[in-house]
């Protein structure tokens, strides 16, 4: 399963990082044109007094622009707007001198309070992003937004035929998988597994279910504690349960150290296939959960875009859906109204016409709105 799918000060910066760091200041005058004549000079005398050198670059008329270069690889952009935006950003090594950096950085914001006479509408100093270090820290939400985690490790790392597989470690919300660079659950996740298995509404005692995906085990392991009649897992990627029954134990228990139990059954295999075969033979379930990426992973040709893979799941979950049972799966960011508008638009398109229904639930690890649906034959 898978989404469909950043204000600290400079002592922030974290030593540790092998990376370059980059602070972003912002400023931003109201109803002010700035004076780059009166402007320049002053703030440049900040930096020289860091023993940083200029360049200035030709705007054609469209403000003023200068790189400049100090000790350590030290490096800073200023630009100054003719409509009065002034911006400046700072690159630096880990080894540069952190004191010296955050003295710069005050010495400038108060020259320029100086130097616009108050003028200013808004200062706005941006945390330290670090590039290049060995944990990525910086994840985009669904909706485009940019978030830093607190992710300080990789704990497992391994390349299937399928995907590339992490389960990264953060501070806040333990461990989280992450499937071909996108965030899928965290073991702080568990509004995940509750909302995709109908929010604590269903009964599972004596019910056959299916679940489609789920190799984290997190759904599995929920539903096996109703001791429904027989659950079905079909999970294509071996080395996702390998990694998840390893490392994401706070969501997984150890459902996932045998692929067969009292009342469960993990079958390491396309479901595409055995979904086609599950037709043919008129089986039905009275739940199917689809908890499957949302890039699509087949071994079926005839998928060629993920809205006709998603159709294809949609439409075999349904044939082997008893007339009274329920389809349960996550939709999208609640941001996404085109998207989410676009999918509830292929559950008109079935072969058997249905209803639906939709929650929003706050995913922690998400850090946004979360959609589930449940659909089921009218």
């Amino acid at each position: 399963m898978t989404r469909c799918r950043s204000g600290a000060p400079l002592r922030g910066y974290r030593r540790s990082s092998p990376a370059w760091v980059i602070i972003f200041s912002l400023f931003h005058p109201l109803f002010f044109s700035v004076d780059s004549s009166s402007t320049v000079p002053g703030l440049l005398s900040i930096f020289h007094e860091q023993e940083m050198t200029e360049t200035v670059h030709d705007t054609n008329g469209h403000g003023y622009l200068a790189t400049l270069v100090g000790k350590n690889g030290r490096f800073a952009i200023l630009r100054v707007h003719s409509h009065g935006l002034v911006t400046i950003d700072l690159q630096c090594y880990e080894e540069d001198n952190i004191a010296q950096l955050d003295n710069l950085l005050n010495a400038l914001e108060k020259k320029l309070k100086v130097l616009l006479n108050g003028n200013i509408t808004r200062i706005k100093r941006l945390p330290a992003l670090v590039r290049g270090a060995k944990v990525d820290r910086y994840w985009p939400t669904a909706d485009g937004r940019l978030i830093e985690y607190d992710i300080d490790r990789v704990v497992y790392e391994e390349d299937s035929a399928y995907q590339n597989i992490k389960i990264l470690h953060s501070q806040q919300f333990g461990n989280i998988l992450v499937l071909n660079g996108d965030i899928n659950l965290a073991e702080s996740d568990f509004a995940y597994t509750q909302a995709i298995i109908g929010s604590g509404k269903e009964n599972y005692a004596g019910k056959e279910v299916l679940i489609l995906g789920g190799g984290d085990g997190g759904i599995l392991a929920e539903v096996v504690k109703q001791k429904p009649k027989m659950i079905t897992m079909l999970e294509i990627d071996q080395k996702v349960i390998d990694g998840c029954k390893t490392h994401m134990r706070e969501t997984c228990g150890n459902i996932l150290d045998n692929l067969k139990g009292d009342c469960y059954q993990i079958l390491v295999e396309d479901c595409v296939p055995v979904l086609k075969k599950y037709v043919q033979e008129g089986r039905t379930f009275d739940y199917v959960i689809n908890d499957l990426t949302a890039v699509p992973i087949s071994t079926e040709p005839e998928e060629d875009s993920t809205w006709e893979f998603l159709r294809l799941i949609l439409d075999l979950s349904i044939k082997v859906l008893h007339p009274s049972g329920k389809y349960f799966t996550q939709g999208n960011s609640v941001n996404l109204t085109d998207a989410l508008s676009l999918y509830e638009e292929q559950l008109g398109k079935l072969s058997c016409p249905v209803d639906f229904s939709k929650e929003v639930v706050c995913v922690p690890s998400y850090l946004e709105l979360w959609v589930f649906y449940t659909v089921w034959k009218k």
